[in-house]
């Protein structure tokens, strides 16, 4: 099994080219035979707030046919981020597209202070990825620090945790403290998507991970940059490597 993270660099305002990114990046972990390639909040606008309802999606919307095309062509399940607008309420959505053409909508259920001036949060879209043995449940961004949050997740039967996140570089070193005690505490497995340059104005801090269940980073991006942080997991050992795109693992 061969699951991966995307570290994008977003382009503000830019919804075109940064479904253009997404595609180049499928592309190239469909190479490395990626089953399940997850990418940061709202990756396809980037992260925000005042702008999210100009730029929004909607649960059918056609600017995810191309994803949907691509997931099939390459029997990849995607995990994209978006704003999206339901019965005209906005949330903080990822989705999830299949490579039989189906796809579902994780919405965000804990928000960072000041969000909910611009979103809702939503506790009824919250799939199950189910992919050779493993049980895979989502977060995004404010979700992992809710302890709940992954109580549930792990209760239901979840192996595998893909957190989606905007961290900042004096952020990401404590999001790595804290998914490496919840991996080792509820024995879970962590794959996390951080974006790798700024996003609405601010920097972010990149290093995306894996973590096994013993709570051990087996591989982490730098801290900025486009970069696919993969896991592979061979005879029951998960094992990890970074790539840069058209470039060599390092």
């Amino acid at each position: 099994m061969i699951i991966a993270a995307a570290q994008t660099v977003p382009v503000r305002e830019d919804v075109i080219t940064n479904l253009e990114n997404h595609y180049k990046l499928i592309r190239e972990a469909s190479e490395y035979g990626v089953q399940l390639l997850v990418f940061p909040e709202l990756s396809i606008t980037g992260y925000e707030r005042k702008l999210a309802p100009g730029v929004a999606f909607t649960p059918d919307d056609k600017r995810l046919n191309k994803l949907r095309e691509m997931a099939e062509q390459h029997q990849m399940i995607i995990v994209a981020g978006a704003p999206v607008s339901i019965g005209g309420i906005l949330f903080i959505g990822a989705f999830v597209i299949f490579p039989d053409g189906k796809s579902s909508l994780y919405t965000k259920q804990f928000l960072h202070d000041g969000e909910e001036q611009f979103f809702a949060s939503s506790f009824d879209h919250d799939p199950v990825i189910n992919l050779e043995g493993e049980t895979i449940r989502l977060a995004i961004c404010a979700d992992i620090e809710n302890k709940k949050h992954l109580e549930k997740a792990v209760g239901s039967g979840a192996t595998l945790y893909l957190a989606s996140i905007f961290y900042s570089p004096g952020g990401i070193e404590g999001a790595h403290q804290l998914l490496s005690r919840y991996a080792y505490a509820y024995h879970v497995a962590i794959l996390m998507s951080n974006f790798g340059g700024d996003s609405w104005g601010s920097h972010s801090g990149g290093q995306s991970g894996f973590w096994n269940v013993e709570g051990e980073q087996v591989v982490k991006a730098s801290a900025s940059g486009e970069e696919l942080v993969i896991a592979e997991r061979v005879n029951g050992k998960w094992e990890g490597k970074v790539i840069q795109p058209h470039g060599k693992a390092i």
